[in-house]
């Protein structure tokens, strides 16, 4: 049996936010300017080159990617007493952020394979929907762990019952489908750089269009909605979603590292690949086509009844080494707080979220963290061999 190495050092995260000196210099340059309160010259900057990477004609920086969501739902006419339909295999802020519209989330399962939003189940639930004279707002695809969902698919799919797609890429900066990069599908589409997303300002995020119109009326509501006048002027709810130009600095340093930071993703991911291979029971989710992925987490997908254990056992057993492992996603339909919820659903998420376990992936982890999480995995697998 393979022994893991002995560590003094603190836990080994998921995903820990990938810093250094250019970062550093960056910000620096932001404070030295001036420009420190939210808006300035590294926000425009960063706005462009995002829109740039992503394909798009504009870009707004915000505090978070579920500010992104939810201007882009509004934007599409979410409210009261229309629908919008959810993947339930996802991070809860895709669907809370349709609460704050007043609309209600419908849910619907996912591809077994990939996690993503099921065509098959989401044609299926516009079906109904539309049978019971419920008005859909929006469809919101999720890029799961840095894998985009099939937007042609989907968008016929949509385009059939006329209904506008919101993409929720809040995972999948880099990634791309189809020669199309993340974020560019959707009539809008949303970004995070939360600080254990692929690059992070920390916390942050950006709402993405072609559409000029969209993208100055969320600039006008992300600001309060404050109207052009030398007082106060306000003629509708605002948000105080607006990314600060500090902040802007630091993801425009993060933004010239972002390949390399894949790359490292990319590698560890191809480790893992390689120690589970010819293991009965046990493969990478996701790996079949993730050359286009981003590999923002990478995970297992464990089969106990082939194993004879389970991903509760493994990690357990990477908990005692204090390294940090997690489910998949825990369904939307499975929440408390959405009980009661209608969904389109054939048990895929279920049975992801049960058999699924992300382990270590950040750009961040030292070559030492790194053997010593795959020594402890090694040795796990050998002791249950």
């Amino acid at each position: 049996m393979t022994a893991a190495p002995v560590r003094t050092r603190g836990r080994i995260l998921l995903s820990t936010p990938d810093v250094g000196t250019r970062e550093q210099e960056m910000v620096a340059a932001a404070i030295s300017s001036g420009w420190i309160a939210p808006l300035g010259p590294m926000v425009d900057a960063f706005e462009q080159r995002v829109a740039e990477r992503c394909g798009r004609a504009h870009a707004v920086a915000l505090s978070s990617g579920t500010a992104a969501l939810h201007l882009a739902l509004l934007e599409v006419g979410a409210g009261p007493g229309r629908a919008v339909v959810v993947p339930t295999m996802t991070f809860v802020a895709t669907a809370n952020a349709v609460t704050y519209t007043g609309a209600e989330p419908v849910f619907v399962d996912c591809d077994p394979d990939t996690g993503v939003l099921s065509p098959a189940l989401l044609e299926e639930a516009l079906t109904a929907l539309a049978a019971e004279g419920t008005p859909v707002a929006a469809v919101v695809p999720v890029d799961l762990l840095g894998r985009c969902a099939d937007y042609p698919v989907i968008e016929a799919v949509c385009a059939r019952h006329g209904v506008p797609v919101v993409s929720d890429a809040a995972e999948a900066l880099g990634a791309s489908w189809q020669g199309r990069p993340a974020g560019s599908f959707g009539a809008v589409a949303a970004l995070s750089f939360n600080g254990n997303k692929i690059m992070t300002t920390s916390g942050g995020g950006m709402l993405l269009t072609d559409d000029a119109a969209t993208a100055r009326r969320a600039r006008h509501l992300s600001t309060q909605a404050r109207e052009p006048a030398v007082h106060y002027e306000h003629t509708q709810v605002g948000y105080n979603y607006r990314l600060s130009n500090l902040l802007a600095a630091l993801g425009l340093a993060q933004l010239e590292r972002l390949d390399e930071m894949i790359g490292r993703r990319r590698a560890l991911r191809e480790q893992y690949a390689a120690m589970v291979e010819g293991v009965p029971g046990v493969r990478v989710f996701q790996r079949e086509g993730d050359a286009v992925d981003n590999c923002w987490l990478t995970a297992l997908l464990v089969d106990p009844t082939v194993t004879g254990w389970s991903v509760d056992d493994l990690r357990a057993a990477l908990d005692a080494a204090d390294i940090e492992s997690r489910p998949l996603w825990k369904p939307m339909h499975r929440q408390p707080l959405f009980a009661g919820a209608r969904g389109h659903l054939d048990g895929s998420a279920d049975r992801l979220f049960a058999t699924g376990l992300t382990l270590p992936s950040g750009s961040a982890l030292t070559p030492d963290q790194v053997d010593e999480v795959l020594g402890t995995l090694a040795g796990f697998l050998e002791q249950h061999r």
